[in-house]
């Protein structure tokens, strides 16, 4: 059985002290156990400094969050999944968002499933952002091959919003397992190489191969499956903004299919429609 955390302990000399929690990861979710760590010790959220690799040096320091762990806090389940998302957000403030409420969740039980509270919707949208670039990923990373001295290798840039590589590689695991790839980003990079998946800093647009042999194969096809009598542009720029069209090979045959989708739909809708013939009886049917 959880035990519920004691009432926050009043400033004292812990909370005096400045505190810097130095974390590995962007999205490092192992923020959860230092988070323990200074609550168990009573210390708030403005004594506390949170750090990324990608963020400078703190002007003050501060000293680590102390060892002791506190019992687990009686977190809602929807809170923790909504955490997970959020802390892959890029907002600089998100670590000591988070903290914010769970430190105030002691004092007000039901903060956690107060959706309209202000910092609760803001970290609900902050989830869906997460969760919105995640799927923009899945739809419009483009692998391109290139050969390497142990075999070929298909490259993929993409330019994320956020912090998402590390966790929606697997999804490119589990759809490219038989391939040996590479998602280059800015941010952070992921290799699979058939066997165990890595993980490196971020790369260049440069690093990546401009484009490859698949390319008229991915124009042809968007051709194909292109139909100008479903055409809705504000929609499809919301589906698909410009700023992925760069990185998509079929991208380049857009504006030419939007010029020439009305005339298209004319010269469908002007077709003289013509009922199937009936097959004649044979003689002796």
């Amino acid at each position: 059985m959880r035990c519920r955390p004691e009432a926050p302990r009043p400033a004292g000399a812990a909370a005096a002290e400045a505190f810097s929690v130095a974390l590995e990861g962007c999205a490092d979710f192992a923020a959860r156990l230092a988070a323990r760590r200074l609550l168990a010790a009573g210390i708030p959220p403005e004594a506390v400094e949170w750090r990324t690799p990608e963020d400078p040096p703190g002007l003050f320091g501060g000293r680590p969050p102390p060892e002791a762990e506190g019992p687990p806090l009686p977190v809602p389940r929807d809170f923790v999944e909504m955490a997970e998302l959020a802390i892959r957000h890029a907002d600089r403030e998100r670590f000591a968002l988070l903290y914010a409420l769970l430190w105030d969740s002691q004092a007000r039980p039901g903060l956690l499933r107060t959706p309209t509270e202000p910092r609760m919707a803001r970290t609900a949208g902050m989830a869906r952002a997460v969760r919105r670039d995640a799927h923009k990923m899945h739809a419009f990373l483009r692998f391109r091959e290139i050969g390497t001295p142990e075999g070929p290798r298909s490259v993929a840039w993409f330019e994320p919003e956020h912090h998402i590589v590390e966790a929606e590689a697997g999804f490119f695991v589990r759809r490219f397992a038989i391939l040996r790839w590479s998602i280059l980003t800015p941010r952070r990079c992921a290799h699979w190489d058939g066997a165990a998946l890595a993980f490196t800093p971020g790369a260049r647009r440069a690093d990546a191969p401009a484009e490859d042999a698949a390319e008229d194969l991915w124009r042809t096809y968007f051709a194909s499956i292109f139909n100008p009598a479903r055409l809705k542009p504000d929609a499809m720029r919301a589906e698909m903004p410009k700023k992925y069209w760069k990185n998509l090979p079929e991208a380049a045959v857009i504006p030419e299919l939007m010029q020439g989708a009305e005339g298209r739909v004319r010269v469908m809708l002007g077709q003289e429609f013509r009922a199937p013939r009936r097959r004649q009886k044979a003689e002796g049917d």
